[in-house]
């Protein structure tokens, strides 16, 4: 017997995976904007973002939603300052 395949988008999706595609898609400036944290502002990376959002579940489940919506196609990307 097997079991039906899960219809949560986010199954099987680790949390520096779904990071990884939304700074991919938007950089940096598109988080912060989405997504007010410091770790996205001030000398932001993938570590230190990953440390703060896997001990503060607020902002991970803001990001899960972001990502969502980025599946969605419903986040505008930030122009690059010049």
């Amino acid at each position: 017997m097997t079991s039906a395949p899960s219809k949560d988008p986010l199954h099987g999706l680790t949390l520096k995976m779904m990071l990884e595609a939304l700074l991919a898609a938007y950089g940096w400036e598109t988080l912060v904007r989405e997504i007010r944290i410091n770790c996205f502002l001030s000398n932001p990376s993938i570590t230190s973002s990953l440390k703060f959002l896997r001990r503060t579940p607020w902002a991970r489940i803001k990001v899960e939603d972001l990502y969502l919506r980025h599946l969605k196609g419903d986040v505008r990307k930030t122009e690059p300052k010049v």
